[in-house]
């Protein structure tokens, strides 16, 4: 297993996790829905990372890669007035991950992070360890605690 900034934050933090490395096919750009087949396991255990800019600053949302961010959602959730998608080389410079493997634990810069609440239907849950073709499985509540995110109603079908 390779080290990420991802996975030496969560040693560091003495969290445990699994990390599944996988061959990436580069013509796929659908990185989750890929990670969920290849993996076998439910597309809604499965979560991507995506950066928002909430208010004029960054946040990181954490949501089912079988579902969409619900923007609105993620503003309110935060006490914000209105939420749009970062900018995708904003978002790589600011966590020091690639699109398609950027984990929400080890960015560069801590962001305010909310987690959708379908996350706590699963013992464990798939995020992004930090490249593509490379996820980590841990338990929602460390992944919680890891980010220091809240949990609340951020996606949709």
């Amino acid at each position: 297993m390779s080290g990420t900034p991802a996975t030496v934050a969560l040693l560091a933090a003495g969290i445990g996790f699994t990390g599944h490395e996988y061959t990436h096919d580069p013509g796929n750009t659908n990185f989750g829905l890929e990670a969920a087949s290849v993996l076998g396991v439910d597309p809604g255990q499965v979560f991507k990372t995506l950066l928002a800019d909430v208010d004029g600053a960054l946040a990181v949302a954490i949501v089912p890669v079988s579902g969409k961010l619900d923007l609105k959602a993620l503003a309110t959730a935060l006490g914000a007035r209105k939420a749009s998608m970062a900018d995708a080389a904003l978002a790589e410079r600011r966590t020091g991950y690639v699109v398609g493997g950027i984990s929400p634990i080890g960015q560069k810069v801590a962001h305010p992070t909310v987690l959708d609440e379908t996350a706590e239907l699963y013992d464990t849950i798939f995020v992004s360890g930090g490249r593509r073709g490379f996820d980590i499985e841990l338990a929602p509540s460390d992944l919680v605690r890891a980010t220091n995110a809240i949990v609340a109603a951020i996606a949709r079908e």
